[in-house]
């Protein structure tokens, strides 16, 4: 009777193919320490790094080595290509689409060069987060080698 007061269980899936491993394990302390939030990271292994939730793109950073997708509802989830990517100026990432565009999960956002990003990032390592703004009690997390479009969250 009371079922819709019932919190709904929501899926992140992987922006990428890779290996998933504890944000923790970041040797960035924004990240490991969870100042911008909770999560988990990625050790990319292809170049097309796309929506982890359905939502509209809500930043885009300039260098193209992050960018943030809201939910409709409450859920706001910033991708974080590589560590001190940002020092790249843009190097190694291509905008594949905008603020503002409203995509679908598996939609492509940014294509990265990794090949170029491993000689010259500090770190691959792309962190998953869930900003703290997101209304969120419970997230569970999946560590394994996934494919884009793989559960990697699941989200109370």
């Amino acid at each position: 009777m009371f079922g819709f007061f019932k919190r709904k269980m929501r899926e992140i899936k992987s922006p990428v193919d890779g290996q998933t491993v504890a944000l923790e394990s970041v040797k960035d302390d924004v990240f490991s320490q969870k100042m911008v939030g909770d999560g988990i990271a990625v050790i990319p292994m292809s170049e097309i790094f796309a929506a982890p939730i359905d939502g509209v793109i809500e930043r885009i950073f300039p260098t193209n080595h992050a960018y943030t997708i809201r939910s409709d509802r409450d859920l706001t989830v910033m991708v974080h290509i590589g560590l001190d990517t940002v020092a790249l100026e843009g190097k190694g990432f291509e905008r594949l689409a905008n603020e503002g565009d409203r995509v679908s999960c598996g939609d492509p956002v940014i294509k990265a060069d990794l090949a170029y990003l491993k000689e010259y990032a500090k770190d691959m390592i792309t962190p998953i987060v869930i900003s703290e703004d997101s209304d969120v009690k419970k997230i569970e997390k999946k560590y394994a080698i996934v494919k884009a479009g793989d559960t990697i969250m699941e989200v109370m």
